[in-house]
């Protein structure tokens, strides 16, 4: 009896270990960001004026050109990075998933967007359609939601029952341990935004033409069931933010200094370096050896602008 008192002692005094040190994680995240936001000083709390676009260009340079130095370092080393993007439906997914390939290589860095599964999904394991994609060496995944749906929106909408996301929040941390015991650099964001700017970006959507795309009925029934969104992701973080794998989160309120702070944030968690490499030397071209232009009357696009 004495020894099942000790046993559970231990355990007691190791749970609250690692709740300490997930504490001090997150208070050390949040000094970061208020650093890096206010220039080295603590942020006052105040609003910061809207960022022009000159000065994210310049900013979102800088970043794309480590983006590649990263790239380059995953192909060198075999690497396996995986990084997980979710929150409120118009919070700007895309629009950081966007940036972050918009300089290297589709051969490197994937983006997953999964549709709706099909009937032979729906009768597998609900984490095996997600297992495929998880990167080999020498590639970056970008998941534009991932098996979070479970958590999120199947949960909200009714597509699974309650003791399956009850089975899902029990076992994705023992799951995701194992992916990261397999050698993968696992970081799961969540993008945050208010009622009143998620109403602003919807309606955008209503009436811009170019933007109708990205609205759906779903979007829409998630504008109405917002607190239970909120409710849905309140439990998902309870379970699934442990300090193996953390959930990191993105006020993408402003979608400029979002984009910025969340490609800065995820390069700190890689321990990348430049890979050396020569520059490499244009050869001039070979002699012509009597070609001649080709007479094939190329039909040309029009000249209209």
């Amino acid at each position: 009896m004495g020894k099942k008192k000790q046993e559970k002692k231990l355990k007691k005094q190791e749970k609250k270990e690692l709740e300490r040190q997930k504490k001090a994680e997150q208070e050390r995240l949040v000094r970061a960001a208020e650093l890096a936001g206010a220039g080295g000083e603590a942020s006052s709390g105040e609003p910061k004026p809207k960022m022009k676009r000159k000065e994210f260009d310049e900013e979102m340079e800088k970043m794309q050109i480590e983006l590649v130095k990263l790239q380059e370092w995953v192909k060198h080393t075999g690497a396996k990075v995986c990084v997980l993007f979710e929150g409120r439906d118009a919070a700007g997914k895309g629009g950081i998933i966007k940036r972050i390939t918009e300089r290297t290589s589709p051969r490197v860095f994937r983006v997953v967007a999964l549709p709706s599964p099909t009937e032979r999904e729906k009768s597998q394991m609900y984490i095996q359609r997600y297992l495929p994609h998880l990167p080999a060496a020498g590639e970056v995944i970008l998941f534009d939601r991932s098996w979070y749906n479970r958590a999120g929106v199947e949960r909200v909408m009714g597509f699974a029952t309650p003791e399956q996301v009850e089975t899902f929040l029990k076992f994705t941390p023992a799951v995701e341990r194992a992916i990261i015991s397999s050698g993968v650099i696992l970081v799961k964001y969540w993008l945050e935004v208010s009622k009143e700017n998620q109403t602003e970006r919807f309606m955008e959507r209503i009436d811009d033409y170019r933007k109708i795309w990205k609205l759906s009925p779903m979007d829409l029934e998630s504008h109405r069931r917002w607190y239970d969104f909120s409710r849905a992701r309140d439990a998902m973080f309870e379970a699934t933010d442990t300090p193996e794998s953390p959930w990191y989160v993105v006020d993408a309120n402003d979608q400029r200094r979002a984009r910025l702070n969340c490609i800065t944030h995820l390069l700190s968690l890689i321990p990348y370096y430049e890979v050396p490499h020569e520059k490499p030397v244009l050869p001039d071209r070979e002699g012509s050896d009597g070609y001649q232009e080709s007479k094939h009357p190329f039909r040309y696009v029009p000249s209209k602008y």
